[in-house]
């Protein structure tokens, strides 16, 4: 291993044929590029996805009214459910409910609405929201604080806003607390400011919001009872159940057909979570599944070519014979060969592989939170197994070759042509 003569007689046969070991050589640099690049896709897109669930429970559940599909008690199809504050309060009595609260929106659901500070004005997400929500989704407070009871109950007409509100309406260093904003022609006071948690659309949304107490929010903009969707979260252990026993009670207060799939729309983080974890439990068997067959294709590759040599070489392997070389001298030539050959390529894809996560990692900061991708993460473990791979690849190739260079005779080598 340490003779520097071995060492200047692989390098001798590497270079005899360097357009055919550059060829042998790629197909094992693009088995590990590929394997890094996966892996890097994987992580990244993993990562992107708990960031967007970040600072949301997990037993999380939003539900809002849609058109009924079936008939049911003599009712007809179509009709559209419209949730109001009776839901609440039926929804509330459930033993599987930890936090509840309504949610309506300025203009409907989607839709922006007008903000104005002094001269400046924009269009943001505006709601009216209630003190449990600070519980189901979690923000980041830079000043001041959320809506609380008192504000409910005495029908204060205060808003708390996003960072994207803040830097559109104010000027850098403007303290945005006790100030007014003019809502839809209504001024509230800002009581406190954010910035989202969650990462992806979501958080970009966070980023637009002004989140108003829901009490003055149904007085000044005359919404009665009405509501746009219902957020909650479950107690610990029902988050599989909550969703089935929350449509079952809409459909008892609204009259539809419980089996009615398409009245209530509804999104469940608990089963989004766990939809996700096994996606990429998948993804990382497909990967790594994938990596060994393209590693396997390439390995194939350095043993037919290692057979190649051995055949180009039978008469100087049979001189080293008929000189006294031992069958485990001369196997342990070509594996020498092999696994040289398969270790410098597999660097060279390990490198490769390392540039592209860091220019995926450049392009994720460019796009900065909203980014559907998070920062790719492939640890010095992937490194140092992908090494050992490399090493055993290379030693598997040069098995048969080796043995066929072994089982050659002397007498034989030395008449061949």
């Amino acid at each position: 291993m340490f003779d520097i003569d071995n060492w200047h007689e692989i390098w001798a046969v590497l270079r005899a044929n360097p357009l055919r070991t550059l060829l042998t050589a790629f197909g094992v640099v693009w088995a590990i590029f590929m394997l890094m690049f996966m892996l890097a896709f994987g992580s990244g897109l993993q990562v992107g996805a708990k960031n967007a669930m970040r600072g949301m429970a997990d037993n999380t559940l939003f539900v809002w009214g849609q058109s009924t599909t079936k008939p049911y008690q003599g009712l007809p199809t179509g009709r559209v459910i419209h949730f109001d504050t009776r839901d609440m309060d039926a929804l509330r009595g459930l033993p599987d409910v930890e936090y509840i609260a309504p949610v309506i929106q300025a203009g409907g659901f989607g839709n922006g609405s007008t903000a104005v500070y002094g001269t400046k004005s924009g269009s943001f997400n505006i709601y009216g929201e209630q003190p449990d929500f600070a519980h189901i989704v979690s923000l980041e407070y830079t000043a001041g604080r959320f809506i609380n009871k008192a504000d409910v109950d005495e029908h204060r007409k205060v808003a708390v806003i996003g960072n994207k509100v803040v830097e559109q309406l104010y000027t850098t260093g403007e303290n945005p607390i006790g100030t007014y904003l003019k809502l839809n022609g209504v001024f509230f006071k800002v009581v406190g400011t954010f910035k989202p948690i969650r990462g992806g659309n979501w958080g970009d949304r966070d980023a637009q919001s002004i989140y108003c107490n829901f009490s003055a929010f149904q007085q000044v903009f005359h919404t009665g009872d009405k509501i746009g969707f219902i957020t909650l979260t479950a107690r610990p252990g029902s988050g599989e159940r909550i969703e089935r026993v929350v449509k079952q009670t809409l459909a008892r207060t609204h009259r539809f057909d419980p089996t009615d799939e398409l009245a209530i729309g509804s999104f469940n983080a608990f089963k989004a979570s766990e939809d996700m974890n096994a996606f990429f439990v998948v993804l990382k068997v497909v990967v790594w599944v994938v990596g060994f067959l393209t590693l396997l294709a390439g390995t194939i590759g350095v043993s037919n070519i290692m057979l190649i040599t051995v055949k180009e070489r039978t008469r100087e392997i049979g001189l080293r014979k008929a000189l006294g070389a031992s069958p485990v001298t001369i196997i342990a030539m070509i594996m020498k060969e092999s696994m040289v050959l398969t270790a410098i390529a597999g660097l060279l894809g390990i490198a490769a592989g390392a540039g592209i996560i860091a220019a995926f990692d450049a392009a994720v900061n460019m796009m900065g939170p909203t980014a559907p991708f998070g920062h790719p993460a492939v640890g010095l473990g992937i490194a140092v197994q992908a090494l050992v791979v490399l090493i055993l690849s290379g030693a598997i190739a040069g098995i048969m070759p080796a043995a066929h260079a072994a089982s050659i005779q002397p007498v034989e080598a030395l008449r061949a042509e």
